[in-house]
Parts: structure tokens; C-alpha cells; sequence
């Protein structure tokens, strides 16, 4: 008997009746006939799959899916894995470290505001001073009002630490001026030389830095309210055989905010860096403590 299975070819076909051949003899179709909807396949499909399989039957490989049948949810891949891990290590330790700088922050801002409290507790920057700046124009604490201030106590003599210090508060000053939004910072040099340092000399030595800076001097009466007033000491040491001497004082620079208030104090060991994100932060959180 011959047999032969329907094939569609181009849009032709082309076949035999085996099918009507069996019927007509009344023959019994073999047992293991398999008839194309039992295959749960598309007839129209069968030309890409239909393989003789002994009796007429198609045999599929194993590799070819079928359609319809419940395969179950996808397993994650090894590399999905590895993205999950990942992204909770990344929030875990962004959890971490955040809380950890955010501690760090709060115990920096705790000492600085028990520092702070110790110099306002011993009146630092209370009263007023009456100077003269170094174009010989009379100046007090109200012209400065308004203003933000970097104070400093040095003289003009000094070898090393003045000028080094006045450098970083320019470089201060320079760095907030490049900063959009921040109003300027107005430095400030208060000699502790008044005998040598008078106008011609402080106009001298403070072209040589920022051309905002102001230096003051004025008889060794009034500097010496004007150091007072800031808990600063110096004292002149002995002269040599040229009438050179040197003066030891205090060295730090003062904050002083437009109310004219004493707020934060920098020693040798702050950065120029560390200072103008201080006075950057004071900018920030500043409240206006006398309004219009």
C-alpha cells in the first residue's frame, strides 16, 4: 500500500488518496494512525514538521516546542542574580555611609558650636574700636556693618606667619568672590606694631595682597582697646643692635558677621579650603539679627 502524506508546496498540491483508498477497500486504519489534529499542530503547519515516523505518523524532535503546553515561570539567570546582589550591597552601604556622615557632621557642628560659645561667654568682638585705615581715614566698627569680615591681628614685620596667614584670607576672600550668590567678604589687618606700623606702612604692605584688604592702625592706646576687645594678646620682644624686634601674638582669624558679632575663629592649622567652607556654611544659615 502506498502512502503518501499531503504536502503544500509553493501554494500547490499535490497528494494521493491513500486515505480514500483505505475507505474504499474497507480496510482498518492501522492503530498507531495518528491524525493531524491529534497532534495538537496546525495542519497547515505540518509541512515544516511532518517527518515519516513509521505508519504514517510524524516524528518530532525533541528539540521542537510545543505549542500550548505549560512550561512554568523562567528561572533567573546567573546575571540577574548578580544585578540583585549588587543593587542591595549598593543600598546597604549607601544606608551606611550615610549615617555615618551624617553623625560626623553633627558631632563637627556640636564642637564648633561649644567653641563658639566659649569666646562669646568671655565677650569676644563686644564693644567698639576707633582706628585709622591705611589712607588715613578714621574708621570704627559701624563702617564694617553689613559686611562679612575675616579680622586679623599681625604686623608688618612679621617674617613668616602674617604673611603666610594673610595669603589664606585672601585666598579666602578670592574664593567666595568666584562663588555666584555669595555676597564679598571684607578682609581686615589690625596692626599690634602701632610704634612702626603707621599709614604710609600699612599702605605699603597691603597692596602686596587683596586689594580689598584694610589695614588700621592707630596710637598704642586704641590698638590696644581694639586687641582687648578681641582677647588678643601680643607683647614686643627685646630690640637687636639694628632697633629690630619682634612681636609674639595671638594668631587667629576672626568671622565677624553684618551685625558686626563675632561668630567662628580660625587658627595656623585650618586650610584655606577648610575657612571658606566655613564662612560659606555661616553665609548659609545666617539670620539677620537686627532687620530693617
Amino acid at each position: 500500500m502506498l502512502d503518501v502524506c499531503l504536502v503544500k508546496d509553493a501554494g500547490n498540491q499535490r497528494g494521493c488518496a491513500s486515505t480514500h483508498h483505505h475507505q474504499r477497500a474497507g480496510l482498518a486504519r492501522p492503530s498507531s494512525y495518528c491524525a493531524p489534529g491529534q497532534l495538537g499542530v496546525p495542519s497547515e503547519g505540518l509541512s515544516a514538521l511532518w517527518r515519516t515516523g513509521g505508519h504514517g505518523c510524524p516524528a518530532f524532535p525533541s528539540s521542537v516546542p510545543r505549542r500550548g503546553l505549560a512550561q512554568g515561570p523562567a528561572k533567573p539567570t546567573p546575571a540577574v542574580k548578580l544585578r540583585t546582589r549588587l543593587a542591595v550591597t549598593l543600598l546597604f552601604g549607601g544606608g551606611i555611609l550615610g549615617a555615618w556622615w551624617y553623625v560626623r557632621s553633627e558631632k563637627r557642628q556640636r564642637l564648633q558650636l561649644q567653641r563658639v560659645e566659649q569666646l562669646r561667654q568671655a565677650a569676644v568682638g563686644l564693644g567698639d574700636f576707633r582706628l585709622v585705615d591705611h589712607t588715613g581715614t578714621p574708621r570704627t566698627k559701624r563702617d564694617f556693618l553689613g559686611r562679612w569680615v575675616l579680622l586679623y591681628f599681625g604686623f608688618t614685620h612679621c617674617p613668616d606667619i602674617c604673611p603666610d596667614e594673610l595669603e589664606k584670607i585672601c585666598g579666602v576672600v578670592s574664593a567666595l568672590d568666584r562663588e555666584p550668590g555669595l555676597p564679598p567678604v571684607q578682609p581686615l589687618f589690625v596692626t599690634v606694631d602701632p610704634e612702626r606700623d603707621d599709614v604710609a606702612a600699612l599702605a605699603r604692605y597691603v597692596r602686596d595682597f587683596h586689594p580689598r584688604l584694610v589695614g588700621l592702625t592707630g596710637t598704642p592706646e586704641e590698638v590696644r582697646e581694639a586687641a582687648r576687645g578681641y582677647r588678643v594678646y601680643y607683647s614686643a620682644g627685646p630690640k637687636d643692635d639694628d632697633d629690630d624686634y619682634i612681636v609674639d601674638h595671638t594668631v587667629l582669624t576672626y568671622l565677624i558677621n553684618p551685625d558686626g558679632l563675632f561668630l567662628d575663629y580660625y587658627n595656623r592649622t585650618k586650610s584655606g579650603e577648610q575657612i571658606a567652607d566655613s564662612v560659606r556654611n555661616h553665609m548659609k544659615t545666617y539670620v539677620k539679627l537686627f532687620p530693617q
